[in-house]
């Protein structure tokens, strides 16, 4: 049966999950393009349920990734046109979306002999965490430490800033104090970031595995988290800014942590 009311059950639940006080509750969240729904269901039981609109959706991979959920008994729900345009965030929606169930890791999920942990003090933005997300990706850290009041990865804006390779890490929201402590009996260096620094962030070489720690959008890191790393460095700024965007910055300190993995540093 196609549902053709957005006074639908089901649609009205759809739609509060763009709510954020609805959405962090829910153990379910919103995604939508091709590319995050195929790498969700290329990480198993991430995809629930796919909603679609037979009139929208004409894409030839959407249509094809559309009988492979129908093969592996996902649930499919058909909407009409209009509902799938009322629950989209596109613009012009290409006809598929799905909801997703959400992963929970704590610290005890991770690796401490991987290489890399990037931890993001109280990030704010949906739009930088999705960007970091997928720069972790990029460089293969294992995992993303959310300290404190952090806004969700599974916030819409974080999921599609991401571009699904939010299911290829381990995100784990702690505090501050049991990060420190599970960093020290792991024995992990941990190495921050600050403009007050005296150090430039390209003349050390990193250690393999190391936790790089961010500070938040508004305020950067507290005196605590700066006692408490090993090392503290600096990106310089050479004119009258004097800070970077947040995803801008962990993605030069990601990407040249991963040189100095490669043995790139000073060639």
């Amino acid at each position: 049966m196609i549902i053709k009311s957005t006074s639908n059950f089901r649609i009205k639940d759809i739609k509060r999950l763009k709510e954020k006080k609805f959405q962090k509750n829910s153990p379910w969240f919103y995604m939508e393009g091709f590319r995050i729904l195929g790498e969700a269901f290329d990480h198993g039981s991430i995809l629930q349920t796919v909603i679609w609109s037979a009139d929208l959706l004409k894409n030839e991979y959407g249509l094809e990734l559309l009988e492979k959920c129908r093969n592996q008994g996902i649930e499919l729900l058909e909407v009409s046109e209009s509902v799938f345009r009322s629950i989209s965030l596109k613009e012009n929606p290409q006809g598929m979306a799905a909801l997703g169930k959400k992963e929970h890791f704590t610290l005890a999920d991770l690796a401490p002999e991987k290489e890399l942990l990037i931890e993001l003090n109280e990030i704010a933005d949906p739009g930088n965490l999705g960007t970091i997300i997928r720069t972790a990706d990029a460089v293969a850290a294992q995992g993303i430490l959310l300290l404190g009041d952090c806004v969700s990865p599974y916030d819409t804006g974080a999921v599609r800033g991401s571009i699904g390779a939010l299911f290829s890490l381990k995100i784990v929201q702690t505090s501050f104090p049991e990060l420190n402590r599970w960093k020290q009996s792991q024995l992990l260096p941990m190495i921050g970031t600050s403009d007050k620094a005296a150090t430039d962030y390209a003349t050390i070489a990193y250690p393999a595995p190391m936790i790089l720690l961010m500070g938040s959008e508004r305020n950067g890191l507290s005196e605590d988290q700066i006692s408490a790393c090993d090392q503290v460095v600096r990106i310089p700024m050479l004119r009258s800014s004097d800070s970077l965007n947040l995803a801008v910055a962990t993605g030069i300190m990601a990407y040249q942590i991963y040189n100095s993995y490669r043995g790139l540093m000073g060639k």
